[in-house]
């Protein structure tokens, strides 16, 4: 695997990407490793997944996955990615962390996973198009060029089925509150991921005591008066929008808030986040546009457990992302 376009080579992290890709490649299959606490093979776990047939869809649509990050639930993510086998993928921004795609140092085990399930999806003969948001908007210097195979693009227009026109874009510049007082979105920022470590150790206590997932800062958008004004105003300027672009409806991401209703006319998508709601949009093969969010989805919240116990057994081997 190897970036199309020369002047991509800049991007230092991209390239440990690629290496360390192509070593996996080349290298012979692993032997057979002992689970951490419950001795089963993994070997034969990811072969029992592979070997379930994935769901057929027409389109899929994903944004803030965050990876590089402590909060990205990748391998969630990936159960996702592999359960579905799509003709177009859209990325529609904060896929990667701008600080990771130029640090040189390796990539998390489980978060080349998910690229790589990306890049083979897209030498298989998927299309998919990246929409770069503000976490990642070095790479809009390089709109219309190709990385390993994946488009990049400042937004996009995606027609279904039934003949409907979505705009694609990630929505970070119509967020007033980034464009106009950066310090209070730093702020917000650090709240909110204040939130997620408190939520962290909230649904660990849920989990023990049988309960399911439940988001802290979800429950916080939906309370606090200053946030619904803030999601109401950045929904009504996408949807102006998506009205000058003459199509009939948007797909979104940016502020970690999945959503699917009509306002007006106009059909508002937000496809959530990878880092608590663990949800995209799909589209069937007969046009039918469908919000789905993991965590309630069968034998999720199993999976989920049994990747935290990997995921500390990764951290011990230091081989967690370093970045916040």
């Amino acid at each position: 695997m190897h970036a199309c376009s020369a002047t991509l080579r800049e991007l230092g992290g991209i390239d440990v990407l690629f290496d360390s890709l192509a070593a996996q490649t080349r290298s012979q299959p692993p032997a057979q490793t002992e689970h951490p606490r419950r001795g089963r093979p993994v070997a034969d776990a990811q072969a029992a997944a592979r070997a379930s047939r994935p769901t057929r869809i027409r389109t899929m649509f994903l944004s803030d996955l965050h990876l590089g990050t402590r909060g990205c639930q990748a391998e969630l993510l990936l159960e996702f990615l592999r359960q579905h086998d799509a003709d177009t993928i859209f990325l529609i921004g904060d896929i990667v962390e701008g600080r990771r795609l130029k640090s040189r140092r390796r990539w998390a085990e489980r978060h080349r996973a998910v690229m790589a399930e990306l890049f083979a999806k897209a030498h298989g003969g998927a299309r998919i198009v990246y929409v770069p948001g503000n976490h990642d908007q070095l790479l809009r210097r390089y709109a219309g060029q190709y990385l390993g195979g994946i488009e990049i693009a400042l937004n996009a227009i995606h027609e279904t089925r039934d003949g409907q026109r979505f705009l694609v874009t990630h929505g970070d510049q119509f967020d007033v509150v980034l464009r106009h007082m950066p310090w209070l979105a730093c702020a917000g920022h650090a709240a909110y991921h204040g939130l997620l470590a408190l939520n962290a150790g909230l649904n660990m206590v849920r989990r023990r005591i049988g309960l399911g997932h439940w988001s802290l800062s979800a429950w916080a958008k939906y309370r606090v008066k200053r946030v619904v004004n803030y999601i109401g105003h950045f929904e009504d300027s996408l949807v102006a929008q998506a009205q000058q672009s003459g199509a009939h409806g948007i797909v979104c991401g940016h502020i970690h808030h999945p959503s699917d209703h009509l306002l007006g006319e106009i059909r508002y998508l937000n496809t959530g986040d990878w880092v608590e709601s663990c949800s995209g949009i799909v589209e069937h093969e007969d046009g039918r546009l469908e919000l789905l969010c993991w965590h309630d989805q069968t034998g999720t919240r199993r999976s989920r457990w049994g990747w935290r116990r990997f995921g500390r057994a990764a951290a011990k081997a230091q081989d967690w992302p370093t970045e916040v």
